[in-house]
């Protein structure tokens, strides 16, 4: 068999594939051997004594129970999951909205759209720290605004109260990755033909028929890429979690990332942290293939 394959590589033309080995390369070292490095970890006892010396006791499958065993794994998972739900329906509600509006074509629609754009190309890490002051409860602007319009008559402790804490993440979110739904919804906007709209229009469609039967069909292929896109840059949140409440108050916030770092940084216990790790890159994984096989099942469509 292997014969038969070498024998057939030398009768094709090997130049696409002499391209790819400098990416192959490339993942192999920097994608492929940290993640199996990791699945080794997670089956091993490795605390800060034993991470240099090489010699760490294997222990099967104890790092996965103990973390199961512990209901806080249990309160990262729904976090997560909340989380990255409620974040990415507001985005995309939001951006939709907005895609919408600014595809009407009037008079300074792309330097505003361009300047929407701000929100996402600030790195997270500064939009962590921006929105941590302004939830402040002392001197927050969140807070002054809301008191001075009497919405309010005492602060809010926005990232004290384990209720409110994980919603001014999930504000934070949106204000970040509303943009990046707006401008991909826009792209797709720009792709279905006016004709199709002015047809409509002659059989005597309205504005909502126009959006539910022809807007929204023709852009299912970008808003499945959206959504899917967004759950994983959602999913595996870190640097904002961690900036702005560093997953408390009471776990209130605390993310599988944030846990994984917790276990392996705080504790140092690189075992249970890289165990955490892998189960989110299980569930990433899975979506990954999903959205594969959702993009193969259109183009045979």
């Amino acid at each position: 068999m292997i014969l038969n394959i070498i024998r057939k590589l030398k009768n094709e033309n090997l130049t696409g594939y002499y391209f790819v080995i400098p990416a192959l390369v490339f993942m192999i070292a920097f994608v492929g051997y940290p993640i199996i490095y990791n699945i080794i970890l997670s089956f091993q006892n490795a605390s800060a004594i034993t991470i240099n010396t090489g010699v760490r006791e294997f222990v099967g499958l104890d790092n996965y129970k103990q973390i199961f065993a512990n209901p806080i794994f249990a309160i990262s998972i729904k976090n997560t999951f909340f989380y990255t739900i409620m974040s990415m329906l507001f985005q995309f509600v939001i951006g939709f909205a907005f895609a919408l509006y600014f595809n009407l074509k009037f008079k300074l629609s792309e330097p505003i759209r361009g300047f929407l754009m701000i929100s996402w190309l600030i790195p997270v890490s500064i939009s962590g720290q921006l929105f941590k002051y302004m939830f402040s409860t002392s001197n927050g602007i969140i807070n002054h605004i809301l008191l001075t319009v009497h919405l309010i008559n005492s602060p809010i402790q926005w990232l004290e109260n384990p209720t409110t804490a994980m919603w001014a993440l999930i504000i934070a979110n949106t204000w970040i990755g509303v943009p990046f739904n707006m401008i991909l919804l826009t792209t797709g906007l720009t792709t279905i033909p006016n004709n199709v709209y002015e047809s409509a229009a002659i059989d005597g469609a309205n504005t909502i028929q126009k959006f539910f039967y022809i807007t929204l069909p023709l852009l299912k292929p970008a808003i499945t890429a959206i959504l899917i896109q967004g759950f994983i840059f959602t999913f595996k949140v870190f640097d904002l979690v961690y900036i702005v409440t560093g997953g408390g108050p009471v776990n209130s916030t605390e993310v599988l990332s944030t846990l994984a770092y917790r276990y392996s940084f705080s504790e140092f216990n690189f075992g249970k942290g890289a165990a955490v790790a892998n189960i989110l890159f299980v569930i990433m994984f899975c979506v990954a293939i999903w959205y594969l096989r959702l993009i193969k099942d259109e183009e045979v469509a």
